[in-house]
């Protein structure tokens, strides 16, 4: 499974804009405060390992222990398994790891 790929733009600060148990919309840009112009959105999402905001996320392959992992807890390896490190207000960058069933991403300006 590949990491996403995303349009040209800054990206840098992340955060998780809704999620209801099913899906979940991640927006990114380069300040949050009024608007963004990146718009992830997971659909049918089974498993979710991150913070609710985070900034310079690095994407990257799943791990065989991240993929072991969601199969023990999902029951199934899932059509997405979204992988990253990213700055999560700590000392140390966090592992994030999302399943879901479909993504799509959208690029615009969306106002708050």
């Amino acid at each position: 499974m590949t990491p996403p790929s995303l349009p040209e733009g800054s990206w840098w600060d992340w955060e998780v804009r809704r999620f209801d148990g099913s899906r979940l919309t991640l927006v990114a840009g380069y300040d949050l405060t009024y608007h963004h112009g990146l718009e992830v959105e997971l659909a049918d999402v089974s498993y979710v390992r991150c913070p609710t905001a985070f900034t310079d996320p690095v994407f990257r392959e799943p791990t065989a222990g991240e993929r072991a992992e969601v199969l023990r807890i999902v029951g199934e390896e899932p059509p997405v398994l979204l992988a990253f490190e990213a700055d999560g207000g700590g000392t140390a960058p966090v592992s994030c790891l999302i399943a879901a069933g479909g993504r799509a991403v959208r690029r615009g300006r969306f106002s708050r």
